[in-house]
């Protein structure tokens, strides 16, 4: 099978963990007899370097007329202080509305080998971790209207919230859609009791509810999804819930399983082009030295090959590979583990060698 993969290697460690994975991807399509090949596209900082702009209309061109995207990370201290719609983030808000991929997967689930990792008590641990968060990803208050203006002699920010129901119902679909192919349980997550939007919300979403018998809808408020996440996250299967609501609570949902560096990330929409990315930023702080993790970029790969290119075996072997990694007591940095017993049987390595170990254990099963 030839597919046609839309890079963007972007800032930061952004570069070093992408050539991690592509490896990964090479090894995978010689064993399974694919032919994928990449088209690199500049987005973030190093396209404001290169173009003047965070994300040209000629690279956004590129990546919709792929057959999916792999992206690393975007942004840096850099470009802080260029104009607000000019800031790398701008080109990934864009890229994401020309794409058309409003639905964005991240999973929570902890790998029992990082147990120790995860800030929780080993008696919450132990009941599981093992949820995704579905978050609606193009609409809401990052793409509703943003203006300051002079109000009776003060500056006055405004950013404008908005959903309508055809928003409202395509994700919520996704939701319950998921739910079905897991536990199906799905938690809808607003903020019912200040916000119309959140009511429209639940309104939408306990409508779809009967299209849906099989699936146990509840209703939570983000402030309490927030406590109810590191109290208890066993109770959690899917979570559906709006843009910014779903951008702070998957990054909370992500340090509970260990590091935020393990989660990969998916983003879809109407089409099977889908973008597949890390949850983590671009860390500038440590961006060449070979200290990054490689491995949620190598699964956000393993999930476009599951996603998008329906090769279930060849994410299956991604993902085992990563396992047998793992069990072998290889960590980077950020996983390494705090308690000297356990530092005792674990080997720390960097990028490079991380993503050298996984190749190795890529096997066709």
């Amino acid at each position: 099978m030839n597919k046609n993969i839309a890079v963007i290697r972007g800032d930061g460690i952004g570069p070093e963990i992408v050539n991690q994975a592509l490896l990964i991807l090479d090894k995978v399509a010689e064993l399974y007899g694919h032919d994928f090949t990449y088209t690199d596209v500049d987005m973030g900082g190093c396209a404001i370097d290169k173009w003047g702009d965070p994300l040209p209309q000629e690279m956004l061109d590129k990546c919709i007329n792929s057959d999916s995207v792999l992206l690393g990370a975007v942004g840096g201290p850099k470009w802080n202080d260029v104009p607000g719609d000019k800031r790398p983030e701008k080109g990934l808000l864009r890229l994401r509305a020309g794409m058309g991929v409003y639905s964005n997967n991240r999973p929570a689930k902890i790998w029992p080998q990082l147990a120790g990792a995860s800030p929780l008590k080993p008696a919450i641990v132990d009941k599981g971790i093992d949820f995704i968060i579905v978050r609606e990803l193009i609409g809401g208050i990052y793409f509703g209207d943003h203006r300051t203006e002079e109000m009776n002699g003060q500056k006055v920010a405004i950013d404008e919230l908005r959903y309508s129901e055809s928003e409202i119902e395509r994700i919520g679909r996704i939701g319950f859609e998921t739910a079905r192919k897991r536990g199906h349980k799905l938690c809808s997550v607003e903020k019912s009791n200040v916000l119309d939007s959140s009511r429209l919300w639940k309104a939408v979403m306990h409508r779809l509810a009967s299209e849906y018998p099989d699936v146990e809808l509840s209703d939570m408020l983000v402030d309490n999804c927030a406590m109810q996440i590191v109290k208890d996250p066993s109770q959690f299967d899917v979570v559906v819930t709006e843009n910014m609501f779903g951008d702070i609570l998957s990054d909370e949902a992500s340090m509970i399983t260990g590091s935020i560096g393990m989660i990969p990330s998916s983003s879809l929409g109407s089409s099977s082009c889908g973008l597949y990315e890390p949850i983590h930023g671009s860390a500038p702080d440590i961006a060449g030295m070979d200290l990054a993790n490689p491995i949620g970029t190598i699964l956000s790969a393993a999930m476009m090959l599951r996603y998008s290119f329906n090769m279930p075996a060849e994410a299956d072997c991604i993902e085992n590979a990563v396992s047998k990694v793992l069990d072998a007591g290889y960590r980077t940095a950020d996983i390494f583990p705090a308690d000297t017993e356990e530092a005792a049987v674990c080997h720390r390595v960097g990028c490079t060698e991380m993503g050298a170990l996984i190749l190795k254990n890529i096997v066709k099963g």
